[in-house]
């Protein structure tokens, strides 16, 4: 498979995220002010993910730019951070749905996590085909940025049983790292030989 076709594939699945994101917030009842008050949750839970699947789609975007090649543990890795951001719609509703209680708060932390974790896999099968002294390894460098959202989501899912608002305000600090697009792969104009 290309990276043409991979990139393609991953932009349509994150699309239908999206979209199915949006669909679960629900027109309130109502035409003032007021009745939007107890939608609020749903609106904070989906700019939150929205955020972030944005985020994923555009770090995604720029590092399959500067890749010239794929195969198949690119291939799996690239599904396994499809499959948890596929999550996103379940636990942004719930979470929203639940005025930011603890477990959903929680489960919302663990899939962020486990998107972090994939989106590492990912970049890492891409550095080991290209090769460790390839201009798209010291593109990826050390992935301090990386490794310290993981972080961020460990304690923020800790917090979550705390003050779930807390575990929550974890989760807006990496998107609020991440909301400037990564800069290692942006500024390539052509793939990395």
């Amino acid at each position: 498979m290309t990276k043409g076709r991979l990139e393609a594939f991953s932009d349509g699945v994150l699309a239908i995220i999206i979209t199915i994101m949006v669909l679960e917030m629900k027109v309130p009842h109502g035409s003032e002010w007021s009745d939007l008050k107890p939608i609020l949750p749903v609106f904070i839970s989906y700019v939150l993910s929205f955020t972030f699947v944005a985020i994923y789609w555009n770090n995604h975007h720029h590092m399959l730019h500067a890749a010239h090649k794929t195969n198949g543990p690119v291939l799996w890795a690239n599904v396994h951070l499809l499959f948890w951001l596929s999550l996103f719609p379940f636990v942004t509703a719930w979470m929203g749905e639940n005025n930011f209680t603890t477990r959903p708060v929680a489960l919302y932390g663990v899939v962020s996590l486990m998107a972090g974790v994939a989106y590492y896999i990912l970049a890492h099968r891409l550095t080991d085909l290209h090769g460790k002294n390839s201009e798209f390894a010291k593109a990826l460098g050390r992935d301090t940025k990386g490794q310290l959202s993981v972080i961020i989501y460990f304690v923020g899912i800790g917090l979550s049983f705390v003050q779930p608002l807390l575990g929550l305000a974890s989760y807006f600090v990496v998107a609020i790292m991440w909301f400037v697009p990564d800069k290692r792969f942006e500024n390539k104009d052509s793939p990395l030989k």
